[in-house]
This record gives C-alpha cells, sequence and structure tokens, in this order.
C-alpha cells in the first residue's frame, strides 16, 4: 500500500496483551544492547550502518517505544527512552546516536501531531512498521544553525515541494522516512521555519558528500541534495520556532547525552578492568594511574547527576507550555549540550590514561580508541562555541540563584 493513503487500524487487542505481557523495555533495551556490541567494531572500522543492532531492536519493538498507545506504541517516558540511549551508548556509539536521533523526531511527530491525519497514520507507522526515521537540519554553509533556512517550502495547491542542500542526514539511505525543517515560503525569513514529516516516498536523495571521520562512523551522516514533492499535510501547522523550544531541543539535548553518557561509561568500566586486573598481578598494589580512575568514576558521576536533573527538570513540565519556554529552562537544557559534552570528553580522556598504553593500543582488551574518537563528535556536533555565543545574551538576563534549591 502506498504510504500516501495508508490507514492503519488503532491497536488490537493482541497488540495491547502484547504490551502487557511481553518482556520489560530494559529487557529489550538489553537485547539490543548485545547486538550492538557484538558488531561495533566492524561497524566502526567499514564505516556502516549497524543493521543487525537495528535488525534487533526492530524485533523488540524498540523504535515506536514512544508513540502513544492509542497509535499502537509503548507510551514510553523520557526517562525510558534516556535510559534506552545510555544502554545502547555503552555498547555502540554510531547505535545510541542514531536511535537519539530517531527518538527526537519521533518526539516532534508525537507531541505536536495530534489530531492531524497524516502525522497520526505516521505514528501508527512508526509503532507498527518500526519506521526509523532520519533527521536534515545541517543545511549548506549553516553548519549548526538549525534556526535559520536558506531552502523554502513552495505549495502549489494541496502539494508542496522542496530542493535543500542538506550536507548532512544522518543514516538518510537507511531510513524510511525524514523529518526536516525550511523557511515557510519562499518570501519569508530565514527563522520563519516550519517543520516537515515525510514518507521515504515524499522526497528522493542524491548524494554529494560522503562520511569519512573520526569517529561516529556508523551513523553514516553523509550529504545529500533533498528534493520534496509531497502533499502538504506533511508540514506541521505549528511553527518550527515552538517546535524547536518545547521538543526538538530538549529531547536532542537530553538523548545526545544519555548517548554521551554511555560511551563515557564503557570507557570507566573498561578502565575498572584494567586496575583490578593490574592490581591483581601486582599483589594488591594499585598501578601508578589509578588516581585517574578516581577522576573518572567522580567526572561520570558528575555527568549522570547532570542529565537527570535536566530529565526531571523536561518532566516536570513537559506539557506546561510556559514552563518549557522560560529563558531558566531554555538556557539549562541549551547549556546541558555543551556540559554533557565536555564532561564525557573528560570522562574517556581519564579512562585512558587510567590503561596507559593498553588503552592507547587499538589490539588489545582495554582498547579505548572507539570510544574516544566516538565521544570527541560531541563538542562539535552543533558546536558548543556556537551554542555559547548564542547563549550570552540570555544567560546575561537570567538571575543567580539565592538558594541552594532555587
Amino acid at each position: 500500500m502506498n504510504v500516501r493513503e495508508a490507514a492503519l487500524e488503532p491497536a488490537s487487542d493482541a497488540q495491547a496483551s502484547f504490551l502487557e505481557q511481553g518482556p520489560s523495555l530494559v529487557e529489550r533495551a538489553a537485547k539490543t544492547a548485545a547486538a550492538a556490541a557484538a558488531d561495533a567494531d566492524d561497524v566502526d572500522r567499514d564505516a556502516r550502518f549497524p543493521h543487525k543492532a537495528f535488525e534487533v531492536a526492530r524485533e523488540q519493538k524498540l523504535l515506536g517505544v514512544m508513540i502513544p498507545i492509542e497509535f499502537g506504541g509503548f507510551g514510553a517516558s523520557i526517562y525510558d527512552v534516556t535510559d534506552i540511549c545510555y544502554m545502547l551508548g555503552r555498547a555502540c556509539a554510531s547505535t545510541a546516536m542514531i536511535y537519539a536521533m530517531h527518538q527526537t523526531k519521533v518526539a516532534c511527530v508525537t507531541r505536536h501531531g495530534h489530531g492531524i491525519p497524516w502525522m497520526e497514520t505516521m505514528m501508527r507507522r512508526v509503532a507498527r512498521d518500526q519506521w526509523l526515521l532520519a533527521s536534515s537540519t545541517t543545511e549548506g554553509q549553516n553548519g549548526g544553525n538549525i534556526r535559520a533556512s536558506a531552502a523554502a517550502v513552495d505549495q502549489a495547491g494541496d502539494t508542496v515541494s522542496l530542493v535543500r542542500d542538506a550536507t548532512v542526514i544522518s543514516y538518510g539511505a537507511e531510513a524510511d522516512g525524514l523529518v526536516t525543517i525550511a523557511r515557510r515560503a519562499t518570501d519569508a525569513a530565514a527563522s520563519d521555519q516550519v517543520l516537515l514529516a515525510l514518507a521515504k516516498d515524499d522526497y528522493s536523495l542524491k548524494r554529494t558528500l560522503g562520511w569519512e571521520t573520526l569517529g561516529m562512523r556508523g551513523t553514516c551522516s553523509t550529504g545529500f541534495e533533498l528534493k520534496v514533492d509531497c502533499p502538504a499535510d506533511r508540514v506541521f501547522p505549528e511553527s518550527y520556532d515552538k517546535i524547536h523550544a518545547q521538543t526538538m531541543t530538549p529531547f536532542a539535548h537530553l538523548c545526545w547525552s544519555s548517548a554521551w553518557a554511555g560511551i563515557a561509561a564503557a570507557a570507566v568500566t573498561r578502565a575498572q578492568a584494567f586496575v583490578r586486573k593490574a592490581a591483581r598481578g601486582a599483589g594488591g598494589q594499585m598501578p601508578p594511574a589509578a588516581a585517574h580512575f578516581t577522576a573518572a568514576k567522580m567526572s561520570l558521576a558528575k555527568l549522570r547527576a547532570l542529565i537527570a536533573a535536566n530529565v526531571d527538570a523536561f518532566a516536570r513540565n513537559e506539557h506546561d507550555e510556559r514552563a518549557l519556554s522560560s529563558l531558566d529552562f531554555q538556557s539549562s537544557i541549551t547549556l546541558l549540550k555543551v556540559q554533557a559534552s565536555e564532561l564525557a570528553v573528560e570522562t574517556v580522556m581519564h579512562a585512558m590514561r587510567t590503561t596507559g598504553l593498553s588503552g592507547y593500543r587499538n589490539d588489545g582488551e582495554f582498547t579505548m580508541g572507539r570510544h574516544l574518537r566516538d565521544v570527541l563528535s560531541s563538542p562539535i556536533m552543533i558546536n558548543n562555541d556556537r551554542i555559547l555565543a548564542n547563549a550570552a545574551t540570555s544567560t546575561l538576563m537570567s538571575g543567580v540563584p539565592t538558594s541552594l534549591r532555587d
């Protein structure tokens, strides 16, 4: 059936029973993480999409966990999704980042698509068919400035078209659908944007750039010329600035940070195994760099606490538009990305210094090379310098707390 004409039935009794009686989300995530870990080195070496991990993720219905139950999903919370990102990050950074980006797009559809027939159909397809949604936010020379678009939507009657120089579309060739931003119309300002949720037959991709990178190699974040020709109902009625503040930024930064924390945790686990083995071999005497292991544990604890505090803040206010738009929340959730990425890099570096040459090598049980290369992407994925520069004015306007619990 053509997806433009698809109209799926609500979740059946059998589906509801499956949701109630099936494995827990933790068990589903653990099976997916095991598949991701087994394939992680090959995914990294060959810079290929983690097919095995996502085969299992689909079997475990993990791609649709956040879809509301009435549309066939699990109705998972932000706590569930960030925990899955963390678990996958410990196994394979590329798998975790793909999953994090997918869930960010799913969040946009679920939180802003209710009552819109096409968006509700997409929810059902993600839940039933385990559609993987890619993201196209980077464009031309704009880099990570997703609040300004060059390409514009051109509407003619009930259809819209768009041609976009998408210099990065992570896993675009593997996705079943795509969520992208554009100027509202050809005469609109760069910041007057809309969001589009597209099925695979709504667009075409022509590869323009490759993906030969230091880390995150399995995300396959190649560049494409994106051409869209689709019904006008693919465009969200709400303006993008509202979606960006209430959903896109919170989910992206929380899910990305959780994936990076998973990478850091995997490095700390290897460092711990190294210290234990070295101590056993030395009659209980700790190796010289054991102090770096303590620093790695402390840094990881700070990272996890930072993410947990921001997840709590979002969960408390996720349906309160005023709270989500407040200066304090927007500053906190924006700067989370900067702080988490820096702490993740710091943690992995301490872990590597714990293991010394054993971690520096690529051919031993304590190798840290993949973890370090992957986590180094975090400060430059929407560059921290750009975020700090953009946040300067708002942080000056925000008051300084007068007590520890303000």
